[in-house]
């Protein structure tokens, strides 16, 4: 039996294509290769087609139909998908212009997109060297040292006690004499700065001078090596003095806030650590007196200097006012000067009394009065008396000068006496004001805190010294880790 031949004729744009060709009833299997063949039209019905076929499609149930093997239908041998809407549905109208024809008017699966490859699932993890290396690592970085830190702490370490010492500078200044005499205390420097005195004290606390001194005074080679097998607590230095500062850097704690030390001192002993502290404070004690003594003297010595200044001043004008007397032969030429001025004066009183006189005769009496002639010669004598009065001014002394001039040296060496006295009166004020604030002004150390005798061992912290090396170790660790890694990646 033959098949018959199915011829397919084109027809006419307003017409649909038949759905299927009469044919035998038997299912049309679509190959591959010549679905490929058949699906590529040329020029415009290729991209019409395409077009279509985006369409037909859009959908689960296109997709399901592409997907399944075309069945043929009771019409003949041209095959529908299954699930599809029917014939014509979804196709553009005219000869040739089908999403799935070929050759022979038969449609054309479309094949799905590829897929990328799946990789398979990973493997089950096994144990490496990188792995073994790693937890060694561990061990030997973190634990070993942790575990040898904890067994040094509770089984070699010995215990140490705490003595506290908390103290600050005061001062005190009495007030009253420098304001009455005009604050005359500020010009010979003395000022009053606890501040500075405790910055000056936090210094001295670390220095070589204290340690020498406390040295001196208890032995602290022997106070801080009580403990031969605790050697990293214990003082390991020889007998110089810069190994025993750094043994005392690491036992004596020094805070300082506001104007306040607070100290605190180790010792593997509680009596021994407060011995150190007590001997600190009255090392202290002695710096501060010294400090108050120097501040004094330099208080004093200014005014002492200027008090010595205005005295040998004063000296040497009295040295001068005497050899000046001696040389003269006068105690005091103004005093001389001045009788000879009130003897003139008389002198020229009466002489006025006696004209006053002559005129009144002259008025009254006879031209030839005895009285008038007697008045005549009375102020004739008084007239020269003053001349000769006036002219002893103008005389010379026992060493040949002028009175004027011995008049003028006197009164510059009295000047300058005056003067001197004038100077020393004020220095010897200055210098009992200084003495008498000195007196009074005092710096010295209150002591809020006194030194402490422990009752019970609070040093070393054991827990916080291995939690602390704990985590510097292991954070250690763990960035060695990243850098190995990082470095293997980067291979």
């Amino acid at each position: 039996m033959t098949a018959q031949k199915n011829v397919s004729k084109p027809l006419p744009p307003d017409q649909d294509e038949p759905a299927a060709v009469q044919g035998p009833r038997r299912p049309a299997l679509i190959q591959p290769e010549a679905a490929d063949a058949a699906a590529q039209p040329a020029g415009g019905e290729g991209r019409a087609a395409s077009a279509d076929r985006k369409e037909a499609g859009t959908g689960e149930a296109g997709e399901a139909a592409r997907a399944q093997p075309a069945e043929a239908t009771p019409e003949g041998d041209a095959a529908v998908p299954a699930g599809g809407a029917g014939p014509g549905k979804g196709a553009a109208k005219g000869p040739g212009k089908g999403p799935g024809k070929g050759k022979g008017g038969r449609p054309k699966p479309r094949r799905n997109a590829p897929q990328p490859p799946v990789r398979p699932t990973a493997g089950k993890a096994r144990l490496r060297r990188r792995h073994v290396a790693l937890m060694l690592s561990f061990l030997l970085v973190v634990v070993a040292p942790v575990a040898a830190s904890g067994w040094y702490l509770w089984a070699r370490a010995v215990d140490q006690y705490a003595s506290y010492l908390g103290f600050s500078v005061r001062s005190e200044t009495g007030a009253g004499t420098s304001e009455l005499l005009g604050g005359l205390t500020s010009l010979v420097g003395m000022t009053s700065n606890s501040s500075t005195d405790t910055d000056i004290l936090y210094k001295f606390i670390q220095s070589h001078d204290l340690v020498e001194r406390v040295d001196e005074r208890l032995d602290l080679r022997r106070i801080w090596s009580k403990a031969p097998g605790d050697p990293i607590f214990g003082y390991t230095g020889n007998e110089s003095l810069e190994d025993l500062l750094s043994e005392w850097e690491r036992k004596v704690r020094i805070y300082y806030d506001d104007g306040m030390i607070d100290l605190r001192v180790l010792a593997f002993d509680p009596q021994d650590a407060r011995a150190i502290t007590q001997a600190i404070f009255d090392e202290s004690t002695r710096m501060i007196n010294e400090l108050n003594d120097i501040a004094r003297e330099d208080a004093l010595r200014y005014a002492r200097d200027d008090l010595a200044e205005a005295l040998a001043r004063l000296k040497a004008a009295r040295q001068d006012m005497m050899a000046f007397r001696n040389r003269h032969q006068l105690v005091d030429p103004s005093a001389d000067v001045q009788g000879q001025v009130g003897v003139v004066t008389s002198l020229q009183q009466q002489l006025a009394e006696a004209l006053v006189q002559l005129g009144l005769l002259r008025a009254n009496a006879q031209p030839g009065d005895p009285r008038i002639e007697q008045a005549e010669l009375r102020i004739g004598i008084i007239r020269d008396q003053i001349d000769e009065e006036r002219q002893k001014f103008g005389s010379e002394t026992a060493t040949g000068e002028a009175l004027s001039e011995v008049v003028g040296q006197f009164e510059s060496l009295t000047v300058d006496r005056e003067f001197a006295e004038r100077s020393y009166t004020a220095a010897l004020a200055t210098y009992d004001t200084a003495r008498a604030e000195a007196s009074r002004q005092s710096r010295y150390l209150a002591a809020y805190v006194k030194p402490t005798l422990a009752q019970e061992s609070k040093y070393p912290e054991r827990g916080k010294l291995l939690l602390i090396m704990s985590g510097f170790l292991l954070i250690l660790w763990i960035i060695g880790v990243l850098i190995f890694y990082s470095l293997r990646d980067r291979r």
